[in-house]
């Protein structure tokens, strides 16, 4: 990468002040003194600003315990959105969300700086599978389950054969668990709604092969771990 790219990603410098920094000899590479921008530098360097060692790590990947309010998206003008929950840093090296939840919908929220990883896991011939905790209006029975599985038309695609379990049905709420492996525009409600189900609450529990991690509080996030990172790969044939 080149040195004035990763001084910006890596600090709250802008590419200029970057450049200016290194004109001004406040930076070093493997303790000596640099000043061109165009220099390529590995993760195996140790560079330093004023002194201070950078963190240069290049790749990111995140887990967010989404909550319900915020938009999934890069920016908005009106409201606010989840990279608003995350640092700076993450919006200028680009690590956006894979996918989307819906305003309304909690949990597991993935991101990435990764495109491929991103484009593979979001990929319908991947198939890859989301959990998601929904209350329900109204008493959900076998028949709905049999309705998920056979697959549900709506007003504009057929959604796919799906997974639903109840874990508890009353006359007034049911919770339930539903599996896709599709992401369509509120999918899941729709799929409730259509069988008379309004939904009431929105959870996704499960991304793949990572479930949501419990001790995370709604709002907060955390890196990704190696192997974690790996397991998401090997799901989709980059490992």
């Amino acid at each position: 990468m080149r040195l004035d790219r990763l001084l910006s990603n890596s600090t709250h410098l802008s590419r200029k002040q970057a450049k200016d920094a290194l004109k001004s000899s406040r930076v070093s590479v493997n303790w000596v003194t640099v000043s061109s921008p165009e220099m390529q530098v590995t993760d195996n360097d140790k560079v330093c600003l004023d002194g201070q060692e950078l963190a240069q790590k290049t790749e990111h990947h995140l887990m967010l315990n989404k909550p319900a309010g915020l938009l999934t998206a890069a920016r908005d003008s009106r409201a606010k959105t989840v990279m608003d929950l995350l640092p700076p840093l993450m919006a200028k090296v680009k690590c956006m969300p894979i996918g989307r939840l819906d305003k309304d919908t909690e949990g597991l929220l993935l991101f990435t700086t990764d495109g491929e990883l991103a484009h593979r896991l979001l990929s319908p011939k991947r198939e890859i599978e989301k959990t998601y905790e929904a209350r329900v209006e109204g008493r959900l029975t076998q028949k709905d389950v049999s309705a998920f599985e056979a697959g549900i038309e709506l007003s504009d695609f057929t959604a796919k054969p799906a997974k639903m379990q109840i874990l508890s049905a009353g006359e007034k709420e049911s919770l339930a668990l539903a599996i896709v492996t599709e992401g369509k525009f509120h999918q899941v409600k729709r799929m409730f709604g259509s069988l008379g189900h309004e939904v009431l609450a929105l959870k996704r529990l499960k991304f793949g092969p990572l479930d949501l991690d419990a001790s995370l509080a709604i709002g907060q996030y955390r890196e990704l771990s190696e192997d974690e990172v790996r397991k998401l790969k090997e799901a989709v044939g980059l490992v």
